[in-house]
């Protein structure tokens, strides 16, 4: 898949404050270094060189900072993929850690796709099948099901009948730029993922070759052309079922 990503902007973080922690005496029990009275904090300012000058004992205004940036730290691990309110129907599994995933469905429908030019596939609406989406803040998987219903732990998975995708089902996102925030609720990480793989433009197989059971390019130019219900028996069967990627 591909985006312009022309107008990204790096971040670049320097150091700027360095803290050291004196300890009066080390006790025997979990480790744990004294009572809150017997712990110094002292604080650097780190020059432009990099370089820790100004030792100075910590003060309320950092401290006050050092707590606000630690809540905020805490409140994002405590939101990340909470609802805003009943969990959506078609959720299938939530681990909402900071570095969690979520796993939906979605049933067949029409969806607007988008193909880079030199595959000869016009960037139409199409008919596309049930999909299981497996989703971190940097990762995407799919597979596809059949039929209609929500699938339960023993359904079986297929390889989702798409260009960019791995044997793993691990989607090639390209040069699409990824961006879902560690504070992210479960019903805009699961509509931004969603956007991020249906508005990039689909543009290669990986290794030339393709999990469908027919020539992928004339399966979308038929799609596209036709809007017939997809053909679930071009789909090709991974050895998963649904149990096994949650």
């Amino acid at each position: 898949m591909t985006t312009n990503i022309t107008n990204n902007i790096s971040h670049i973080y320097t150091p700027f404050k360095a803290l050291l922690i004196y300890a009066k005496s080390k006790t025997e029990v979990n480790n744990y270094y004294g009572t809150n009275e017997e712990i110094y904090v002292e604080s650097y300012d780190i020059s432009k060189n990099g370089r820790p000058v100004n030792a100075h004992p910590l003060s309320a205004k950092e401290s006050i900072l050092l707590a606000d940036i630690l809540k905020s730290g805490q409140d994002a691990k405590n939101t990340f993929l909470k609802c805003r309110g009943i969990i959506p129907p078609n959720v299938l599994s939530i681990n909402s850690e900071n570095e969690g995933y979520a796993v939906w469905y979605t049933p067949p429908m029409e969806r607007q796709l988008f193909f880079v030019e030199r595959l000869g596939i016009p960037s139409l609406p199409a008919k596309i099948p049930a999909m299981i989406w497996k989703a971190g803040r940097e990762s995407l998987q799919i597979f596809a099901v059949k039929g209609c219903r929500k699938p339960h732990v023993q359904s079986l998975l297929y390889h989702a009948p798409y260009f960019s995708m791995h044997p793993d089902g691990r989607v090639c996102m390209g040069s699409v730029r990824i961006s879902i925030e560690p504070n992210t609720c479960l019903e805009d990480f699961m509509s931004l993922w969603e956007s991020y793989f249906f508005n990039s433009y689909f543009s290669h197989t990986i290794d030339g070759g393709s999990k469908v059971s027919v020539n992928i390019v004339q399966l979308w130019q038929e799609q596209g052309r036709t809007l017939q219900k997809f053909p679930e028996n071009y789909l090709v069967k991974t050895d998963l079922t649904l149990q096994k990627i949650l």
